[in-house]
């Protein structure tokens, strides 16, 4: 809600001076968790999107990075989680972790969209953008969608060449 009233605090404040039909989000990690959320959300406001790293689908993500922990606090809010044990999430976690993410809203979202992965990364699996990536490419085609890959980097997406790639 934060990032909508900002968003249209600034159009309605700016009127002739931003275009309110070319609104875009950027956002790595967690950035790019708000970023799909966003799009997927509020189609009629941000019309196209770049992320890293995103996470996309906390119940796919929570028993393959190395940190379950936040995907428990994301979904069910602060001591959720007990940090002296892991245990798998149940079907009932899972479906909440799945509603809490952003592919939950993905059959929304019309946005044409970047996602940058570095696939080295054991924070957010690359897999949470792959999935995300296809699915979205088997829905708006494949011209709405590109994916960019760099095998040698991991969640930061850091060595100059495939910064300066992404961005």
């Amino acid at each position: 809600a934060d990032v909508v009233a900002a968003t249209n605090n600034v159009l309605s404040r700016t009127k002739g001076l931003v275009d309110g039909t070319r609104v875009g989000i950027c956002g790595g990690s967690h950035g790019g968790f708000l970023a799909c959320h966003l799009i997927g959300q509020h189609p009629e406001l941000f019309k196209v999107a770049a992320m890293r790293n995103p996470v996309t689908n906390i119940a796919t993500m929570v028993s393959a990075t190395d940190i379950p922990d936040w995907c428990y606090v994301e979904t069910f809010g602060p001591g959720s989680y007990d940090y002296t044990k892991f245990e798998p999430p149940t079907a009932d976690q899972l479906q909440a972790m799945h509603a809490a993410s952003p592919v939950a809203h993905l059959h929304k979202v019309t946005a044409p969209t970047l996602i940058a992965l570095g696939l080295s990364d054991k924070r957010v699996p690359p897999s949470q953008g792959l999935e995300y990536y296809h699915a979205l490419r088997a829905k708006n085609g494949a011209t709405k969608t590109k994916l960019l890959v760099y095998e040698e980097n991991d969640h930061a997406i850091d060595q100059p060449a495939c910064d300066a790639d992404h961005w």
